[in-house]
């Protein structure tokens, strides 16, 4: 197995999501085609192009740990559970980047027996980077410097809630909030809400809809890190190598 310190996996993690982002947004400043992939969901070339360069980036670096990425599985690649793996979503809210707007990240997350150990996730648009990981603290990078985070109290006022913008009218996240003081709900795509709670600006994201793992790992590692959590309904950790891939419903909170 690799001999890398978790440090130094990590730091590989946020370099190639940094790269991915750049190569993200150069396709996004001269345009690109958008399709539809066998499961409705959209695709573009940045998917394509940063999925291609974090590939090679962690096999070349690590061969010995294996990577589930997003578009790979998409077309047909067989993957299975290991005691460690990579799990890579190389451009999480394609929506929302296919729409011109902003909240949309680069997630490369490392699975350690099943929890998610640690993370890297760019925000192409808003030009940051979120890291962290078990005993590694989490941190924000961006162009005032590096700085750790840590997730807030909840004010007295009430909770400030992201919820999902494509699932923006599930009624499931009206029953879910009933009898919690909320003073502030709104809906953005994409990871982007794990990084707003991580940072302490919100307090809680239900996710009631769909998701797959490679959308969730880099986030959990670095809100855990940031002292928030991440469980289902309830109460119990989300944990990853699941059949398919798939997410049950869960919330991320932090010091409620």
């Amino acid at each position: 197995m690799s001999t890398f310190a978790d440090t130094d996996l990590l730091a590989l993690a946020a370099r190639l999501a940094n790269e991915a982002a750049e190569i993200i947004r150069t396709i996004r400043a001269r345009g690109f085609e958008t399709v539809t992939k066998t499961d409705s969901s959209p695709v573009t070339e940045a998917d394509h192009a940063a999925e291609a360069h974090i590939l090679r980036g962690l096999r070349a670096a690590t061969p010995d740990i294996p990577v589930i990425a997003e578009e790979e599985v998409a077309a047909g690649l067989q993957a299975y559970a290991t005691p460690a793996y990579w799990l890579v979503d190389p451009l999480d809210g394609t929506r929302e980047f296919a729409a011109g707007r902003d909240d949309f990240t680069v997630n490369i997350g490392l699975v350690r027996n099943g929890r998610a150990a640690l993370g890297a996730m760019a925000l192409p648009a808003y030009h940051q980077l979120y890291t962290g990981g078990v005993g590694l603290g989490a941190y924000r990078e961006d162009k005032n410097g590096v700085q750790a985070i840590h997730v807030r109290t909840a004010p007295q006022e009430g909770l400030s809630v992201l919820a999902s913008r494509h699932h923006a009218d599930d009624t499931r996240l009206a029953e879910y909030l009933n009898g919690k003081k909320i003073a502030h709900l709104g809906n953005i795509g994409s990871a982007v809400k794990f990084a707003r709670v991580a940072e302490g600006l919100v307090d809680l994201y239900p996710r009631l809809g769909p998701t797959m793992e490679w959308d969730t790992a880099a986030p959990q590692a670095i809100v855990e890190a940031a002292g928030g959590h991440i469980t289902l309904l309830d109460g119990s950790p989300l944990v990853y190598g699941k059949t398919g891939w798939k997410n049950p419903p869960f919330v991320c909170t932090g010091t409620l």
